[in-house]
């Protein structure tokens, strides 16, 4: 570590002042970092957040605005897209499952991704939101996209993968979640003066 990172979460600068004219954002252990780098860390997952929501808010609309894919039978319907990958999927019992109503599956697969998008966009419940987002993108690699070969041809793989740092880390920034945890943070702080 450079003198200049160890003075930065030292005195003025380390209670959220600024070091020769850059802000000081906390870092790692409550450790003060300073200037550009820092502050790409601080918001490396927003690129992430936003391209996955507008992903899934675009393909739950685009679901739910195509008749045809919504149809128990029929080119492009969720019922013949299911039947085709049922004997190649690694959890056939899953699709069997979706073929019992392929419109209520088609239905509830679109909405699931609606719901997952806008969550993860505005950050409301942004874990459960990205969580959601996974087990999605999860039950279609392994029933759409299993039989790509090699496997890493299989886009639902990649959705899953990019999903997962959303889970741990939620959405810290611009987010509703902020919001209401310093709410509830200065509301619980009136509560005990």
């Amino acid at each position: 570590m450079r003198h200049a990172d160890r003075m930065a979460g030292s005195g003025a600068a380390g209670s959220g002042g600024s070091v020769h004219g850059m802000s000081a954002v906390s870092g790692i252990g409550g450790q003060q970092s300073v200037g550009v780098r820092a502050t790409a860390a601080r918001y490396a997952l927003l690129p992430l957040r936003i391209f996955l929501g507008v992903t899934f808010v675009y393909a739950g609309i685009d679901k739910l605005t195509d008749s045809a894919f919504l149809a128990d039978s029929g080119t492009g319907s969720i019922g013949e897209l299911m039947r085709q990958v049922r004997d190649s999927s690694a959890i056939p019992w899953l699709v069997d499952q979706g073929l019992k109503d392929p419109t209520a599956f088609g239905y509830a697969m679109a909405y699931g991704e609606l719901a997952v998008g806008l969550g993860i966009l505005v950050g409301l419940l942004s874990r459960l939101a990205a969580l959601g987002g996974a087990l999605i993108s999860l039950s279609l690699w392994l029933t759409v996209s299993w039989q790509s070969d090699p496997y890493y041809y299989g886009n639902d793989l990649a959705y899953l993968m990019a999903w997962l740092p959303l889970v741990l880390a939620g959405a810290p920034y611009f987010s509703l979640d902020v919001l209401i945890s310093k709410r509830r943070r200065r509301q619980g702080s009136q509560l005990f003066t």
